[in-house]
């Protein structure tokens, strides 16, 4: 029986002999460092992502562009009361870039730049009608092309007129739209018209 009692406490001691190494390595185990390959792993997966947020924040910014009223790329709003009357002069608006002119079919948002090279022309009132002094183009008071080197009509901006009765806007190709009874009228920059080309209306 004594043989028994000692060898059963010999083989306990050795059991928790055995078992404080493998807790010892375990434990080791668990906070072992991170090696070389490891830590140049994370650095490299860190700065991937940074550089991806970095880049599609960019192209947020640059691809959805934020402009305010009464900013070039942005809606100007103009009093009904200063619009030109029928048959008088364009009226410019060098901050907005663009000519309004209120034809007898009428109002039009004119791109102040000149549709051959991008020069800038003028109203010429002796003749009635904007001539580029560059290269000698010319276009009737709505745009529309007579002579010269370009190879279209001016380019329009979206024009939008609220009235009492409700809201007109101009269509796709930029056409005038009437101002009777206007009380707000909208010059959106930031959508261009592309001119007809010559021989189109």
């Amino acid at each position: 029986m004594t043989t028994q009692t000692v060898t059963k406490g010999k083989a306990a001691a050795q059991t928790k002999e055995a078992a404080a190494p493998a807790a010892v390595a375990s434990s080791e185990a668990a906070v072992k460092p991170i090696n070389r390959r490891e830590f140049l792993y994370y650095i490299w997966g860190a700065s991937i992502a940074v550089f991806l947020a970095q880049t599609t924040g960019a192209i947020i910014w640059f691809a959805l562009p934020r402009f305010r009223e009464g900013e070039f790329g942005g809606i100007f709003v103009v009093d009904p009361a200063t619009v030109p009357a029928v048959g008088a002069s364009p009226v410019s608006n060098p901050t907005g870039k663009y000519w309004l002119s209120n034809t007898p079919n009428g109002l039009v948002a004119l791109s102040m730049v000149c549709t051959h090279l991008g020069c800038l022309f003028k109203w010429v009132e002796a003749n009635g009608r904007f001539e580029c002094p560059c290269h000698g183009s010319k276009f009737e008071e709505d745009g529309k092309y007579i002579e010269g080197p370009a190879p279209r009509s001016l380019d329009r901006f979206a024009v939008r007129v609220i009235t009492p009765a409700g809201v007109v806007e101009s269509d796709a190709s930029g056409s005038p739209v009437k101002i009777d009874g206007a009380v707000r009228i909208e010059i959106n920059t930031g959508k261009k018209i592309k001119g007809a080309g010559i021989g189109q209306a």
